[in-house]
């Protein structure tokens, strides 16, 4: 069905209520956050190649998919879980097993929008700065009784990475309360020496651990839908696995994981691509006086307007009007001044810097 607008306006309050379709819409999409550099052209001829398969016939159930990402990821696969996006594991996590759940804030809002109200608690990071004091986090999780603690590293929308020294004393705090800490790793390939911060090598010695990665980002395949969950713990993963239903994958994105090792190089290419560009993006949204820019450490960049600028709900929608490009506020995060922040994706260079100019142009309206 083609959608038809009768002015900007109404194009831009459509896009605002939506969930993803946004290449339907044309408009350049600075909101979501994947990796453009990947996958190459070989794996779209492969899946074309294969299409008939891949269509015709049921796919994989799940412990053959999770063998598929333990090959991957070095890993066996009973420790492995493998969601339809990391969103339906965080389904499970929030709205079933968690019984008080605690999620530093702003965050990744999906944690606690899939939990009921009164099973989520919002711990504030350290504000302005929105660093997660630890201690304090794990000593809010066990006054509150909570037993599963959430941390996205690096954090959204925030883009700054948790310390990994600091995770392990986190896990170690909370293991004496019975708490499971779920950690995201969802966006720590675009991260400097990801190999030093990720937990995933270490997880065999922290049984109350689990790490949490949604495949969309850093691979670039929003559509296809992959995540996984990593824990040591196995009755834990055995109590997500039971909320899977037996094809929860299709037949596409299990062609694409079974590929997958053939394209490392090709990966880790891309990504580093990917941390040109912020960089560059970086320094450009340095230059703009007045807006503090947080350094980022993912492929997104978290900005507060300066004071004399409009607010952020504003910048946005005058950003698409204008120029159809279109970015996120923090007017719905739970944090002070949330209505003065914006989380832009970096994207190519030029798009960056027609986004530069754009936003310099509407910001005081």
């Amino acid at each position: 069905m083609e959608i038809k607008y009768n002015t900007p306006e109404e194009k831009y309050e459509y896009i605002a209520k939506q969930h993803g379709g946004y290449y339907r819409h044309h408009f350049t999409d600075h909101a979501y956050l994947y990796n453009l550099y990947f996958p190459p052209k070989q794996v779209f001829d492969h899946l074309k190649d294969n299409i008939h398969n891949l269509v015709l016939n049921y796919p994989m159930a799940q412990n053959a998919l999770a063998e598929l990402i333990g090959e991957l990821i070095h890993q066996d696969a009973n420790k492995i879980i493998v969601g339809n996006g990391a969103a339906e594991i965080i389904k499970i996590l929030s709205g079933s097993l968690a019984k008080k759940l605690i999620v530093p804030v702003p965050s990744f809002n999906e944690y606690a929008n899939a939990a009921p109200e009164e099973r989520v608690v919002e711990f504030p990071l350290e504000f302005p700065s929105f660093q997660l004091d630890v201690d304090k986090f794990a000593a809010e999780a066990i006054k509150v009784g909570a037993d599963v603690a959430v941390v996205v590293t690096p954090n959204n929308p925030t883009s700054l990475v948790v310390p990994k020294p600091d995770l392990i004393r986190l896990a170690e705090k909370l293991k004496t309360s019975n708490c499971m800490l779920i950690i995201d790793e969802s966006f720590l390939d675009f991260t400097d020496k990801k190999e030093q911060i990720s937990l995933e090598l270490d997880i065999d010695k922290y049984p109350n651990m689990a790490i949490l990665k949604s495949m969309s980002k850093a691979y670039g395949i929003c559509g296809l839908r992959i995540g996984y969950m990593l824990t040591a713990n196995l009755e834990f993963a055995q109590a997500v696995r039971n909320g899977i239903h037996i094809w929860n994958i299709n037949g596409f994105a299990e062609e694409f994981l079974r590929i997958l090792p053939q394209y490392k190089q090709e990966f880790e290419a891309s990504c580093e691509e990917v941390k040109v560009d912020r960089d560059i993006f970086y320094n450009e949204l340095c230059s703009i006086e007045g807006m503090t820019v947080f350094k980022p450490d993912a492929n997104y960049i978290y900005c507060r307007l300066p004071d004399d600028a409009l607010s952020g709900p504003e910048v946005c929608k005058r950003l698409f009007i204008k120029h159809n490009i279109y970015i996120k506020d923090s007017a719905g995060k739970t944090q002070p001044d949330g209505d003065r922040y914006i989380r832009i994706a970096s994207r190519t260079q030029k798009e960056n810097t027609t986004l530069i100019l754009g936003l310099k142009e509407v910001m005081y309206g």
